[in-house]
């Protein structure tokens, strides 16, 4: 876990009352497959971006649209130019979030997805979670302090708001 820095707690404290204060309106949702990502394209009639503000030659796919008053951005990687499959993994998860991010400013991302790979934690197809911590899973550096800081264990933002309301996992 990274080291605690003086001030830390205040500023994230103050971060928050500022994103409390500021109402959703735009959703970003990341989706690593095809398959996954079309029911969500289909369910709130999303339309694809032929002109997304993506670089040129990437092979993600921007999907958009709007659910009552709140903007949607759906964003799937695409296909491995090379082998025709969902171009999955952390590598391409980060690149597409980050220009998604810095394209779409949204004020609330979802990353969306089966997470087969924790099925053995209790995970099932279906099941939403609000995180408390992220980290990379992917990434082993059997170094002391490298070994944390490959992990990277962070805590997120959090929701109680959203937790309450939806009495999610």
């Amino acid at each position: 876990m990274a080291p605690h820095r003086e001030g830390s707690d205040a500023s994230v404290e103050a971060m928050v009352a500022q994103v409390e204060k500021h109402p959703i309106s735009s959703i970003l949702i990341i989706i690593a497959m095809q398959t996954e990502a079309l029911p969500v394209v289909n369910k709130f009639q999303l339309i694809e971006n032929p002109h997304s503000s993506f670089p040129k030659g990437v092979p993600w796919i921007h999907y958009h649209g709007a659910y009552k008053d709140i903007i949607i951005n759906l964003v799937w990687p695409g296909k491995d130019l090379t082998f025709g499959v969902d171009s999955v993994g952390t590598i391409s998860a980060s690149l597409v979030t980050y220009a998604s991010i810095q394209a779409l400013q949204p004020d609330l991302i979802i990353n969306a997805g089966t997470a087969g790979g924790f099925k053995e934690k209790g995970a099932a197809i279906g099941d939403v979670f609000l995180v408390s911590h992220v980290a990379f899973h992917d990434r082993r550096i059997p170094i002391p302090v490298f070994d944390l800081y490959g992990v990277g264990l962070r805590q997120s933002y959090s929701t109680p708001n959203l937790l309450k309301a939806l009495n999610l996992k």
